[in-house]
């Protein structure tokens, strides 16, 4: 029985870009589908880059769904490259009508900045181990690695994959169901930023105005530590964003995070919560670095402490090798902090941004 075409282009709309993420037919991405009386079907994709990273998911999805259309006997996938008036065509759906500097988040995406006043407290691997603990509740989750200086992203989570550009999109790597950005990706090894304030200024405002985001729930933008421009320049491209603010229990941290606070209050930002990280040592329960900490920034801020995450060295372990704690050990007790965490933060959520906001 010869395969019937139409089904086989009813099965392609199963297969996902793994990076924009969504199906090839709505991307008008399926360049030809032959179907010969043997049963053998070659179906020919045109990528947006000759060298996509992830054609293998391609050839998996392909083969599976086309694969199991009754009376196909084989299936052989092609790629080919987009011409410059299909990018563009692309582009423009893919922003769906939105002016080039307008900021490409959905409308109703929420922005959560974890912020800290000092270094050194834990802030970006809790970045990520929240994103990916919002993910597993069920949340499309996007990490913008916005410490500049101090970019971690990529190594926390195990990628180097290379941003893919579009005309004047920049599609962003992929991580499971995680969208990640970060200027580490642009950058050779561990070469150092070397960047005044205008700038930086520039490269957020393209990671927010240029990187398709996609429909998002959230986006964890893992800020800096202090005041400086870069976390001015958060707070002026993102205003209505809310803040969730990190510290350790010592005293001295407790109170130099008071000041990432109130900048964000000041920016127009909405502190959802405090959370002291390394507040005891896990299976045992010292405090190594004394204690309340947390509280007393909770209550100096006027907000509540969503969590104390405790000192685990898996949580570190998880970090060196690239991957998160709920990855690697998801019944430690630091994975079960993170987790009780992010169901904090989404039982938070305020209202959602109801029109696009312009990069100013």
């Amino acid at each position: 029985m010869r395969p019937d075409r139409d089904a086989i282009l009813k099965a392609l709309e199963h297969v996902i870009d793994p990076e924009l993420r969504r199906p090839v037919t709505e991307l008008d991405m399926v360049r030809d589908v032959l179907v010969k009386e043997d049963g053998s079907v070659s179906v020919t994709i045109a990528l947006t880059v000759a060298g996509c990273p992830l054609r293998d998911s391609f050839q998996e999805q392909v083969a599976q769904h086309v694969g199991a259309v009754p009376g196909v006997t084989r299936v052989r996938l092609g790629f080919d490259v987009m011409t410059p008036e299909e990018k563009s065509a692309l582009v423009s759906r893919l922003r769906g009508g939105r002016p080039e500097k307008a900021i490409s988040l959905s409308p109703a995406t929420r922005v959560l900045a974890v912020a800290s006043g000092k270094g050194g407290v834990g802030k970006s691997t809790l970045t990520v181990n929240l994103a990916d603990a919002l993910s597993r509740l069920g949340e499309q989750v996007g990490v913008l690695d916005g410490d500049v200086y101090g970019h971690s992203v990529p190594h926390l989570l195990g990628v180097h994959q290379k941003p893919v550009a579009v005309d004047e999109m920049i599609v962003p790597p992929v991580r499971g169901d995680l969208k990640l950005m970060s200027i580490g990706f642009f950058l050779d090894e561990n070469a150092p930023v070397m960047w005044r304030g205008p700038m930086l200024h520039r490269a957020l405002e393209q990671f927010l105005s240029d990187v398709h985001w996609g429909d998002l729930d959230t986006l964890v933008v893992d800020m800096p530590p202090g005041t400086g421009d870069v976390a001015m320049s958060l707070g002026q491209l993102l205003p209505r964003a809310e803040a969730l603010v990190v510290t350790t229990p010592q005293p001295a941290a407790q109170q130099v995070a008071v000041r990432a606070a109130q900048m964000a209050q000041k920016t127009g930002m909405r502190v959802v919560g405090a959370v002291e990280n390394m507040s005891y040592l896990a299976g045992t329960g010292q405090e190594l670095f004394g204690s309340g900490g947390g509280q007393a920034l909770a209550d100096e801020i006027g907000v509540p402490l969503l969590a104390r995450i405790p000192l685990d060295p898996i949580l570190r372990e998880a970090a060196d090798e690239g991957t998160t704690v709920l990855e690697a050990a998801p019944d430690s007790e630091a994975a079960q902090a993170i987790l009780a965490l992010a169901e904090a933060v989404a039982a938070s959520r305020a209202g959602t941004i109801r029109k696009p906001l312009t990069v100013l």
